[in-house]
Parts: C-alpha cells; structure tokens; sequence
C-alpha cells in the first residue's frame, strides 16, 4: 500500500514503529520498520547472533526462541510483535558467564552438535520441553524434537543428550541409556 508522504510515496515498510522488549533479561528499546522480521530484530539489531535463519518458513527450527516461556519461530513473527515480551535466545540459557545449561553441556559431552547450525534452535525447543516435562522418555523427546530439522547428527546423539540433561536436572548421573 502506498500513502503519499512530503517527498513522494512511502510504503508501510517504511514506517518506524518504538518497542521495548526484553531479551535474556535485558530490556531494550528501540525504532524498527513495520516488515522486519524478530529474528532479523535479533540478529542485526541486537546482535545476538546465535538465532539462526535456516528456511525462513518456520519449517527447519533453527530461529526458534523463547516468546514469554514459548517456544516460538521469530522468522515467522515482526519485531513489534516482540513490542512488550520476553524473549530468551540461546545466549541466554546458561546458568551464568562460567557454567552452561545442563542441556548445554549434555550435548556436549554427547557429540549431540555437529554443524552448529541447528543447535540453537535444539536447545531452546528442548529446554522447554524439560521444563514442562522433567523426565521424559526416548518416543517424548522424539516427538518433541521433531520440529527441528538437523542435516548432520541423525539425532540419537542429541536425543541422548536429552536424556541426559533430564537425569541431571533430576538429580541422577545416569549414563545415557537407550529405551
């Protein structure tokens, strides 16, 4: 849609818009056009750059973040729809500057990561699954994974790291066993 502006025509894209988000517990205010992505939000106005942009259809997983607690693909929404939320990225999972996630450090120590590429996405769909479901089996962290397209791993290597962060964060050392 055009609309007539001082010097011409504008497009809706060209709009400025304010937000305040907070992301991994920093608020944030800023100008963003009508039609930028939150994961290009993300990525190049906040650069965090562990969000990843794979198929840009919502389809493969590696944008995902955390939307208020939700798992949520950010190449699927606009910045201003970030306008008042929570967003947690994968930068934001460890438990501090010096020690990892427990999912993080399970993948690991797995072999669960290979690329990379996939890997934030992984570990933010999967964190929310643990914390809805502390102790799930093998067929639950499949079907929770499935959302998430990984080209290197064939996944059995991150499904053990699953299982092996949940024992953790249960409070057992279980080596990783299959079902």
């Amino acid at each position: 849609m055009l609309r007539a502006s001082n010097n011409g025509f504008s497009t809706m894209a060209d709009q400025r818009h304010s937000i305040r988000v907070t992301v991994n517990g920093t608020a944030y205010a800023r100008q963003v056009s009508a039609r930028m992505l939150l994961s290009d939000f993300i990525r190049h106005e906040l650069q965090l750059s562990g969000t990843h942009v794979g198929c840009e259809h919502g389809v493969c997983g590696a944008c995902t973040v955390l939307y208020d607690g939700v798992p949520a693909r950010s190449c699927l929404m606009f910045a201003v729809q970030g306008d008042g939320h929570e967003l947690t990225t994968v930068e934001g999972i460890a438990l501090d500057d010096n020690r990892l996630h427990p999912l993080q450090q399970a993948l690991h120590e797995t072999h669960g990561l290979q690329c990379g590429y996939c890997t934030a996405g992984i570990l933010i769909t999967m964190k929310a699954f643990l914390d809805e479901n502390p102790a799930p089996s093998e067929l639950e962290i499949r079907e929770a994974l499935s959302g998430n397209l990984c080209r290197c791993t064939g996944y059995q290597h991150i499904v053990d790291g699953v299982k092996l962060a949940a024992a953790r964060m249960n409070g057992r050392q279980d080596a990783v066993s299959r079902d």
